[in-house]
Parts: C-alpha cells; structure tokens; sequence
C-alpha cells in the first residue's frame, strides 16, 4: 500500500474512535433516582420548581448560591443547590433543565434551562362577526 492510503485510513480509524469514545458522554434526559445511582455523573434532568418547599436565595451574602426544591417527571422531590445567581422570573417557569451530580441525596446543579410560559397565551383575538346590533 501506498503511504498515503495508509495514512488515509489511520485518520478514518482515529475520527472513529473519537466518536465512539465521546458517545458515552452524550446525557438524555435523567430523573433523579437515575442520577443517584451513578454519584458525581453529570445529568440532564428535567422537572418542575416545587413551589410548597422554600427557596433559599441571599444575594448580599452569597450572589452565588441558590437553592431550591425540585420534582422530576415521576415525581420524586430533591433538594437542588445552584451554583450561580437565582434566574430572574424563576418561579414562572413551566418546567427546568438541571445540569449537574447527585451528591449526598441533593443535586448539584451547574447549569438551569428554564421553560417559561407563553407571553401570547392570554393575548387571544377573537375573530368572527358581532351579535350585537
């Protein structure tokens, strides 16, 4: 074989291995019993704000810590610790997209996507003809 073709395929084989090598990194989406059973693995788990637990939030003495309470979709609560500013219209969002470890029964959390409602939902025209004469 020539040199080049050798090389040719010592590429293909190494981009192979690349991606098959990263394709136990991609995360679906967890619950947090799943996350717990692999400690310190990080997770995607989607759930909602549990709003009947507080929320801890003391931006003069750590803008950098919240916590607060989450139920993933088969509707285990935990206690969730953020390590970044409290989102603003964080008690609006529908649902949330955590990043992050079970630790000691919480999940720490890097990282929060936030599905918010619709701003357009009570917004409604309605069309069609007036009744009144």
């Amino acid at each position: 074989m020539k040199k080049a073709s050798i090389l040719i395929l010592v590429l293909i084989a190494t981009a192979i291995g690349i991606v098959v090598g990263s394709y136990g990194k991609f995360s679906t989406y967890e619950t947090f019993a799943s996350a717990a059973e692999k400690p310190e693995s990080t997770f995607h788990v989607v759930g909602y704000l549990d709003t009947t637990k507080g929320q801890q939030y003391d931006p003069v003495k750590d803008p950098n810590n919240f916590t607060f309470f989450a139920k993933d979709k088969k509707g285990a609560t935990h206690k969730v610790i953020f390590n970044g500013t409290k989102p603003q219209d964080f008690e609006r969002s529908e649902q949330l997209v955590m990043t992050g470890f079970m630790k000691d029964g919480d999940f720490h959390c890097s990282k929060i996507q936030m599905k918010c409602p619709s701003k357009y939902q009570n917004d409604q025209i309605v069309v069609g003809k007036s009744t009144a004469s």
